[in-house]
């Protein structure tokens, strides 16, 4: 529970109740509300609590039991014996005693210099998108009169809308003595980002029977707690989102739930690095899965899934030309369990508009994983024949780059290649050779397919991304 948080009266804001005029601000309250944040609270670190005490601290000097002085050993070795008497049970901790031994940590916990107790919320504190927002209100009388018939309402106003919390107009509070109070909590599921207010307003009863107004606000901005950045890469008939989600709190994030809801025509599949050989897997493993951490302050974490089309809407998805892939549901605790949850908007991915069928389809099957610069390789490519009738003869040469850049990848020997007739529905495979002219990743890109007897030029391969090496 945090500290009251005691809000002013400014004049009320749009869409507030607003009170008679010369009222509200001009009278005497004899009620008056005090707001208290109900949050959990934190431990609190301290840096004594690894250091371990000794008795003869209190008696001897720092140097005592460092200190080359025989006199302060022997005084250092009576005390000892006046604590600790040769017939008593030994209850002293294992060590010397020494300033070096006091911080070897004898246990894993001690690292963490946690005293063992809780520390309460000193201020309002952060509120986060996605949190419950709890709070406990209190209105007191402070006059030496008695209110009666207390009408309260408690809402909370955005920028959006205005959502009330309490309302106790159809059964008022019937009387609250002096120096009394009446005390209740609200809560609100935080979905908007921005500007909130907290507006308390009482209609009561004062001590002379005159019917009074009070309102009080309280402000509070909401954060934005994480961010998902997306990604979409689309090979064939297969889509992969890649989702990075960072942490923009003060707070470790420990992740409860991070799921991606696919779209109706799409299937989605997370993709995970293979577990190590040792790690045993059991029923226990499973139910206690450890969430994953997401560190205060910018720490980021990275979610893949493969996507691929429901059966039958692979046709209708190549169609749309721009559709929605789904969206994440996210949900996660704070170090003392404190939940939150997100949902994010739709996600969506273009994909290139449809093309008419090809009567051939030239490939790429096979690229060597290691290539050096300046040494051929050969790339291995698939011309297919997809239609009713036999086609050819074909030539396969790199186009110039539109630019007119230089090429980093460039044709080994004759610069065009020439192809036999192909079979209706058949294939052939051929090599082309090839070079690298630069280190690092390059691309290969225009390898381009020639109709000679129809004089027809087809579209130019996807470009292939290889890793040169010097050596």
């Amino acid at each position: 529970m945090a500290s009251p948080y005691t809000g002013a009266q400014p004049p009320s804001p749009a869409g507030a109740h607003q009170p008679p005029p010369a009222q509200a601000q001009q009278q005497n309250h004899s009620l008056a509300f005090r707001v208290m944040r109900l949050s959990r609270p934190s431990l609190q670190p301290d840096q004594a609590a690894a250091l371990r005490f000794d008795p003869r601290d209190v008696f001897l000097p720092e140097d005592a039991l460092t200190g080359p002085d025989p006199s302060a050993s022997a005084a250092a070795a009576f005390l000892q014996g006046l604590l600790h008497p040769p017939d008593s049970p030994v209850t002293t901790v294992p060590g010397d005693f020494t300033f070096r031994d006091r911080f070897l940590l004898r246990d894993p916990a001690d690292a963490l210099a946690l005293p063992g107790l809780l520390v309460l919320p000193q201020s309002f504190g952060a509120i986060y998108l996605g949190e419950t927002f709890c709070s406990y209100i209190s209105i007191n009388n402070s006059s030496s009169f008695e209110a009666r018939d207390v009408a309260i309402k408690a809402e909370i106003q955005t920028e959006r809308q205005r959502i009330l919390l309490l309302d106790t107009s159809k059964a008022p509070v019937e009387s609250i003595r002096s120096g009394g109070r009446y005390d209740f909590i609200v809560e609100h599921d935080v979905k908007e980002l921005g500007a909130h207010t907290l507006v308390c307003t009482a209609l009561y009863n004062d001590g002379d029977g005159e019917r009074k107004y009070l309102p009080q606000f309280f402000k509070f901005t909401v954060s934005n707690p994480l961010s998902v950045r997306t990604k979409v890469r689309t090979i064939k008939d297969t889509t992969y989102l890649e989702a990075c989600i960072e942490n923009h709190t003060k707070s470790n994030l420990y992740m409860d739930q991070v799921d991606f809801e696919p779209a109706q025509q799409w299937a989605a599949t997370r993709l995970e690095a293979d577990e190590h050989p040792s790690t045993l897997k059991s029923i226990i493993g499973d139910l206690c899965k450890q969430p994953i951490l997401i560190r205060a302050g910018g720490g980021i974490y990275n979610y893949l899934y493969q996507l691929r089309p429901s059966s039958g809407e692979s046709g209708q998805i190549k169609a749309e030309g721009n559709t929605i892939l789904g969206k994440f549901q996210i949900t996660w605790r704070t170090n003392l369990g404190e939940p939150g949850r997100l949902q994010t908007q739709n996600i969506h991915s273009t994909v290139s508009k449809p093309t008419a069928s090809k009567d051939v389809d030239l490939r790429a099957v096979k690229v060597p994983p290691v290539i050096f610069l300046e040494r051929p390789f050969m790339v291995n490519l698939c011309l297919a024949n997809q239609s009713d009738k036999t086609v050819g003869p074909f030539e396969v040469f790199v186009a110039p780059s539109v630019s007119g850049e230089e090429k980093s990848v460039l044709v080994n020997g004759l610069q065009k290649l020439v192809l036999p007739l192909v079979e209706a529905f058949e294939s052939i495979n051929f090599d082309l050779s090839m070079v690298a002219t630069q280190v690092g990743v390059q691309k290969i890109s225009g390898i381009t397919l020639y109709a000679v007897q129809e004089k027809k030029l087809y579209e130019p391969l996807s470009d292939i991304e290889i890793f040169v090496d010097a050596e």
